[in-house]
């Protein structure tokens, strides 16, 4: 029987509803979490950033990661217009690695860590809706599909939190709030499939992506552990509708998308398509609500990107965290609610811009023969004008202005990829500093946001910067 009322109801089991769940459970607070699938699931995005080393740390799953054997990762290669270069992470983050993974197999790890360190799971259940009072949230009404010889069953439970961490299905965005807008950029579409005996890519760090530009988009090449390799083209969708126009076989037009790159054809050449080839478009989107009365939003369940810099895990992550910290310092340490959410949403928001601009700037920094799909990714007057972008302007102006410019790439990028930890991060914790520094109380209380900073020993909690208000206890 599932209970019918708990602390802290998780909806979602992938990185970030996973991962909060975990830290919230580590803290000692009452957590279920609720998983519409049966683990293990496929999921795409297989290419890791180091700064989920350290969040992993914090959630006990470190080891057990690193004992599954999945393939180190040790930065990236680029070959980008008429530019080549390599992205080391033991140069630029502190760290030397991080990992590919197979995501069935990442998810359900941290999903079975989860239940050990006392979050009460359910998979096969689906949340239906959301009850409010007024506009607090206060229970969700779920489901679970009868199996064999099983009757189907439902029920509600009362919460004094909810995360919604469910991922593009968005519950709160797309359900209650309808408040999910897609970007005017990045209106792209992704197709993959996975290949077995391919040659050695050659280039770059060892196990690292391999992303190539093509005339009308890039590609990415990720090795995994299993010795297969991950190959995507990212395109417009308007230039995909004009290739369906003449050739419908969506593999087709994968492949010869390949075959635009020597280096990715060459890496393919004599090797079997193992898989069917998938595609999925629709993925740049944000919410306009991150938290709000008894509620927060973390994940993909309130906004993704683009794959470009391999930042979805590490977004779902990072806002695991900022959550964790968030509804620790509530229910635990006498912060006020309005303060705690308005810090949630200034700290996510503020991470997922900056890396919306980065990406813009570096799709900008492209200069091919034929630069069309690249244009087509800046930043709309429109759009900046629908973002907050402030905050992340300042982190980056020193080193992104003349990014389009730049006549050395690797320099270039060297800033951006700087960018992503901080200017000011930590050798050896790629989250130090990250995006805003929130790790440590700021020397003017002004850089802190909605008065609060994030800390993280002796607890997980949000602190009060100003000292003419009480501390967390």
């Amino acid at each position: 029987m599932m209970r019918t009322s708990v602390q802290i109801l998780v909806i979602g089991g992938g990185p970030a509803g996973s991962t909060a769940a975990t830290l919230l459970a580590r803290q000692g607070f009452s957590v279920m979490l609720l998983e519409k699938d049966h683990f293990p699931r496929y999921h795409i995005g297989e290419s890791l950033l180091p700064s989920c080393l350290p969040i992993l740390d914090l959630t006990g799953a470190r080891e057990k990661v690193e004992a599954h054997g999945f393939k180190r990762k040790g930065g990236a290669y680029y070959a980008w217009g008429e530019e080549n270069w390599e992205l080391r992470f033991s140069e630029l983050f502190g760290t030397e690695y991080s990992w590919q993974v197979r995501r069935a197999d990442f998810d359900q790890l941290l999903l079975e860590h989860a239940r050990s360190e006392g979050v009460e799971v359910h998979e096969g259940v689906t949340v239906r809706q959301i009850g409010f009072e007024g506009e607090r949230a206060v229970s969700a009404t779920w489901e679970r599909a009868g199996g064999e010889g099983e009757e189907a069953t439902s029920g509600v439970v009362a919460f004094d939190y909810v995360l919604d961490a469910s991922g593009r299905a968005g519950l709160l965005a797309t359900k209650h709030h309808h408040s999910r807008r897609h970007h005017e950029v990045f209106k792209n579409v992704a197709l993959w499939g996975y290949w077995k005996n391919t040659k050695p890519f050659g280039y770059g760090p060892e196990g690292g992506i391999g992303v190539c530009s093509i005339p009308h988009g890039w590609l990415w090449q990720i090795p995994l552990h299993d010795g297969t390799v991950s190959v995507g083209a990212v395109i417009t969708k308007e230039h995909l509708r004009e290739q369906q126009a003449k050739q419908s076989d969506i593999a087709q037009i994968y492949r010869g998308h390949i075959a635009e790159s020597p280096l990715i054809s060459n890496l393919v050449e004599g090797a079997e398509l193992s898989s069917e080839v998938k595609a999925e478009t629709d993925y740049s989107y944000v919410t306009d609500r991150f938290a709000g009365p008894g509620y927060l939003v973390a994940g993909d369940a309130a906004c993704f990107l683009d794959p470009l810099l391999s930042t979805g895990v590490h977004l779902a992550m990072y806002s695991a965290l900022l959550s964790a910290a968030t509804l620790s310092s509530i229910l635990r340490d006498g912060v006020d609610e309005a303060d705690a959410t308005s810090f949630y949403t200034q700290a996510y928001r503020t991470a997922y811009e900056r890396l919306l601009v980065l990406v813009s700037v570096f799709y900008e920094a492209y200069r091919g023969r034929d630069e069309h799909f690249f244009n087509a990714q800046r930043l709309s007057r429109r759009e900046k004008s629908n973002l907050k972008l402030h905050e992340a302007f300042l982190h980056i102006t020193a080193g992104v202005e003349d990014l389009a410019d730049a006549m050395d790439q690797e320099r270039a990028y060297d800033a951006v990829a700087k960018e992503l930890v901080g200017p000011d991060a930590e050798a050896g914790n790629p989250l130090a500093n990250h995006n805003v520094n929130m790790l440590q109380p700021p020397d003017d209380p002004g850089r802190s946001l909605a008065g609060l900073y994030l800390a993280i020993e002796p607890k997980l909690t949000l602190m009060y910067a100003d000292s003419r208000k009480p501390e967390a206890v």
